[in-house]
């Protein structure tokens, strides 16, 4: 059974930090492209950045959080992390992991983070 269980959301002020993870169990995590994505009511979800597996291995990010989050990945735990660092009031969402490989692809349940003082 295929399973993405985010964890680390919570409140976090302007400019602090906060670490989501994302524990996957059930299929081969290292052949996976993994993402995590954010959503905010009465909008669409929102790519935030994705790690591509190797050979090759890349990060992709959306601008609006390149040079503050970091997406890795440990292939060992199985699990892709999110490190958010000088969050702003804009990066308050539900944040989900995603597993994608060809046509087969999952999701979590999502994690809240909110940003404000």
């Amino acid at each position: 059974q295929v399973q993405l269980v985010e964890s680390g959301g919570g409140l976090v002020q302007p400019g602090g930090s906060l670490r989501l993870s994302c524990a996957a169990s059930g299929f081969t995590f290292s052949s996976y492209a993994m993402s995590w994505y954010r959503q905010t009511p009465g909008k669409e979800r929102e790519l935030v950045a994705t790690t591509i597996p190797s050979p090759g291995g890349s990060t992709n990010y959306a601008d609006s959080v390149k040079d503050r989050f970091t997406i890795s990945r440990d292939n060992a735990k199985n699990t892709v992390y999110l490190q958010m660092n000088s969050p702003k009031p804009e990066d308050t969402a539900l944040y989900f992991c995603y597993a994608g490989w060809g046509r087969r692809n999952y999701w979590g349940q999502g994690t809240q983070v909110t940003v404000s003082s």
